[in-house]
């Protein structure tokens, strides 16, 4: 079974932390409507959908990629970045419990899930505005003992690592050359349309991509390398520094 864990907008979203984009009104209603699009799309492409309920304080919940890492054995609970977010794990952690065992990032390292790609058994992490050094040696410890590798990834100019690159099909990365670093010319390689910086963000699910509507261009550029993409409209989300990655954890469970 494939498992995707969402959590309900928090109507306090309209105070969501933000760090390269000048605040935005959100329509909360227009935002739950393309989450809930969103969801209709992980159910069309065979996952079984968990919402949690919204953090009703916790402007920022939805995103809950920032929480945790879910590896194929292990969950690994993330110590964010901005501290007023880190009282979000506390519900992920209980939603994960049933399927994963559980390991914790500890103080004083900080992490955000969007700032980890995994590419097989490397974990490449980000080290940005609310992801540090000791984090990356961190997870390194917990996770070694399970097979992975994990590498200090450069990412300029975004929030996230996953804001700059992302997998959209195995050993193949979508990425904005402008945001990262040396570490992707390892890589097969789609570079986002240049009038698109902010199209690098894709959810691989299975064989298909879910992408925003936003980024035609981009998009022709996957269809044009055979990547099959599912469009979602996340706007008003994206307003809130957020995208496809940051909405849910997809994991076979």
């Amino acid at each position: 079974m494939r498992l995707a864990i969402t959590r309900d907008l928090s109507p306090a979203i309209a105070r969501c932390q933000l760090t390269h984009l000048a605040r935005q009104p959100i329509d909360l209603g227009r935002a739950r409507a393309e989450h809930a699009a969103y969801e209709e799309c992980l159910l069309a492409l065979g996952c079984q959908v968990q919402r949690l309920p919204a953090g009703e304080e916790m402007p920022d919940s939805v995103f809950v990629e920032d929480c945790a890492l879910v590896l194929d054995e292990v969950a690994v609970l993330t110590r964010p970045g901005a501290a007023s977010r880190r009282a979000e794990v506390t519900a992920v952690e209980e939603a994960l419990r049933p399927y994963r065992p559980t390991l914790r990032i500890g103080a004083p390292a900080t992490l955000d899930g969007g700032d980890v790609l995994r590419v097989g058994k490397t974990l490449f992490v980000g080290l940005s505005t609310r992801t540090t050094a000791p984090a990356v040696q961190e997870l390194e410890r917990l996770v070694a003992p399970f097979g992975y590798s994990v590498a200090a990834a450069e990412v300029r100019g975004c929030l996230h690592l996953k804001s700059a690159a992302t997998e959209v099909a195995r050993g193949i990365l979508l990425v904005n050359p402008e945001w990262t670093g040396e570490w992707v010319r390892g890589f097969e390689r789609v570079e986002v349309d240049p009038a698109e910086p902010y199209a690098a963000n894709a959810l691989l699910v299975g064989e298909t991509v879910i992408f925003p509507c936003a980024f035609p261009r981009t998009r022709d550029r996957l269809e044009r390398r055979g990547i099959a993409t599912r469009l979602v409209d996340v706007s008003e989300l994206a307003k809130a520094e957020g995208a496809v990655t940051c909405c849910s954890l997809v994991f076979d469970a």
